[in-house]
């Protein structure tokens, strides 16, 4: 089962969001790479659950506002081949990074979300 690990706010001033979302929330916002601000949650005390991470980044063409989960999967091509097999587009293929793999879709009512596999 695919789980939600992650989430992706899209803005065309992420410098802006990024202050918005430290001063009004407290997120310990990263210093960016990639046109990526990394966004840790804290932790708390015992008693409180941290957040999800995520980020937030400068929206692309095909996504300029907006907020995007990250799922989780054990197989990305198999999570593409089934996602497109029940209506979903891709929007970005699959992209490989330092530690995972990753693709964009939309599924078939136009919602966007993030496909993330661990290497």
């Amino acid at each position: 089962m695919g789980k939600v690990v992650g989430f992706e706010l899209n803005s065309q001033e992420p410098e802006k969001a990024a202050e918005f979302y430290s001063n009004v929330f407290g997120w310990k916002i990263s210093v960016p790479q990639w046109d990526y601000w990394a966004v840790s949650m804290d932790k708390g005390t015992e008693n409180e659950q941290s957040g999800i991470n995520g980020g937030i980044s400068k929206g692309p063409n095909d996504y300029p506002y907006g907020t995007r989960i990250q799922i989780e999967v054990d197989s990305i091509n198999d999570a593409i081949s089934k996602a497109t097999d029940n209506g979903a587009k891709v929007v970005r293929d699959k992209m490989e990074f330092d530690e995972f793999f990753l693709a964009y879709l939309v599924d078939p009512t136009g919602i966007g979300f993030g496909l993330i596999q661990k290497k």
